[in-house]
């Protein structure tokens, strides 16, 4: 059967559809030995040999991962600079996983990784608000006033955030330690929301995806999620079929 290939190169663990988009794009998909740079072009999984950079496709067993991602990592696969990539961290997965979404360089926490391009997508796409929690610790105390800024939205390039729950968790005399949730996934987001407001982060992290919290999983590792835990990313339902894998 005949389906677009973003979503064939998706599901075969490729990358998430939207940067399978950029693949085509960029030439390095190719159908039956042709090169496809239409992305509304189709394929057939079955009949037809797809390659990504002259490699075969393949359906991988599908896996996924949580990182606690340490400060100074990017959640590039290639990094022109030579940074360290959260890849490297990965000691012993044979499957190739992409990061679902992204955490900055100087921001540490939960980081989803899989080779499942359909979760990754419904996990990113606003549309399908899945929360993520941050903590901040930012510079001074936030008055009621900016508080209820961050709950009313925040105006970013024009466009106004969807409301954030905001939830004080430590105050000092010259510092406050916040949690924000949001479901959208604007570059920089949670930094810039609090600079707007005139508290620019001294430290970020990422705690959860929706109720599946990173826990005590010390600074660099991470941990194979099961069925349960993807349910809990979810409120409970998963919303899409694919293979079972253990409770």
């Amino acid at each position: 059967m005949a389906e677009r290939l973003q979503k064939i190169l998706a599901r075969a663990g490729v990358s998430s559809r939207r940067t399978a988009e950029e693949y085509i794009r960029q030439g390095r998909v190719a159908v039956n030995g042709r090169v496809v740079c239409e992305v509304g072009a189709k394929a057939d999984a079955v009949m037809d040999r797809i390659t990504f950079d002259n490699k075969p496709i393949a359906s991988e067993e599908k896996i996924y991962l949580l990182l606690n991602k340490p400060v100074g990592y990017v959640t590039t696969l290639s990094d022109p600079q030579g940074r360290p990539k959260v890849t490297d961290l990965l000691v012993d997965i044979p499957q190739r996983v992409f990061p679902v979404g992204r955490l900055d360089y100087d921001t540490e926490g939960a980081l989803l990784l899989t080779n499942d391009g359909e979760l990754g997508n419904r996990i990113i796409h606003p549309s399908y608000e899945v929360n993520k929690t941050y903590e901040a610790t930012v510079p001074g105390r936030l008055a009621e006033e900016k508080i209820r800024l961050l709950k009313e939205g925040i105006l970013l390039d024009g466009h106004r955030t969807w409301p954030a729950q905001v939830k004080i968790l430590a105050e000092k005399k010259n510092e406050t330690t916040v949690e924000l949730i949001i479901h959208e996934g604007k570059k920089r987001q949670v930094r810039r929301m609090l600079a707007a407001i005139g508290h620019p982060v001294k430290t970020l992290k990422r705690t959860a995806y929706g109720g599946l919290k990173l826990g005590k999983l010390p600074s660099g590792s991470y941990r194979r999620l099961t069925m349960k835990d993807l349910k809990k990313i979810f409120s409970g339902k998963i919303p899409f079929t694919f293979k079972k894998i253990p409770d």
